[in-house]
């Protein structure tokens, strides 16, 4: 059964990855998965790591490691405003792994309580979900 169709734009700093009509959007917000078709109510949610899908229909999906970030839905239309985001394809599992030895050597030098150690775990945990995401591609 084909479903209504709304807009969504994915930015990163670098600039705009994604711009086009889905079904559907799957992602993770700071409180659980979360899946958004057309016409939801508005709403504004923090990001977590995770797998991004966008559902351009129900056998093609447009998938991204998603990064921290935020997503606005109002008037049937999505804004996802994301740290990065890459296609699986693009992510590089040899690369994450000495990223995330290099994060969790910060995480031990880290005082408890301080920046430091809040940005080393952020990295921590948006590693580990990118090589889940390599892994499973």
């Amino acid at each position: 059964m084909a479903h209504s169709k709304f807009q969504v734009e994915v930015l990163t700093p670098e600039g705009e990855i994604f711009n086009d009509e889905v079904e559907m959007i799957s992602t993770r917000t700071t409180v659980g998965s979360i899946g958004i078709l057309a016409h939801h109510t508005p709403l504004l949610a923090m990001l977590d790591p995770t797998e991004l899908r966008l559902y351009k229909t129900e056998s093609e999906v447009v998938r991204f490691a998603q990064a921290e970030g935020y997503m606005q839905v109002a008037e049937n239309h999505a804004l996802l405003l994301l740290e990065e985001a890459y296609a699986p394809s693009e992510l590089d599992l040899g690369d994450l792994r000495d990223r995330l030895g290099q994060a969790e050597r910060q995480l031990q030098d880290a005082q408890d309580d301080t920046e430091q150690q809040r940005v080393a775990e952020r990295d921590k945990l948006r590693l580990e979900a990118f090589i889940r995401i390599a892994e499973a591609a």
